[in-house]
């Protein structure tokens, strides 16, 4: 998760670093991509995830914090968001992760494959 700037042209901004606060998700909604959930563990590392719920269509970033794992708001069911596991029932399905990293202070995702 450093500043990188030889590859930026690569990277896709969400939102500035600075405002995701440590175990608070944000939801973040861009044209062209799914509705993300952006996170920043007690490390310091940030994570983006899909923010919808695998199991009952919940918006993650309403949901509970507690180590790398996010709780959904609606059945309890968890995630790992870094690696996007289901870690507790009900969830099973996992959620989509995208490679994260902060380019010029800002949360930028890999730009997705044009058509995918």
């Amino acid at each position: 998760m450093n500043d990188d700037d030889a590859s930026a042209s690569a990277w896709r901004p969400l939102c500035h670093a600075i405002d995701v606060e440590v175990e608070v998700p944000v939801r973040i909604e861009r044209e062209g991509l799914p509705v993300l959930a952006v996170f920043r563990l007690e490390d310091g590392s940030i994570h983006v995830t899909d923010d919808t719920c695998t199991h009952g269509q919940a918006s993650l970033s309403e949901g509970f914090v507690v180590g790398d794992e996010i709780e959904c708001p609606w059945h309890s069911g968890k995630f790992c968001v870094r690696d996007g596991r289901a870690t507790a029932l009900p969830a099973v399905e996992p959620i989509r992760v995208y490679p994260a990293r902060v380019i010029d202070g800002r949360v930028c995702i890999e730009a997705p494959a044009p058509g995918g």
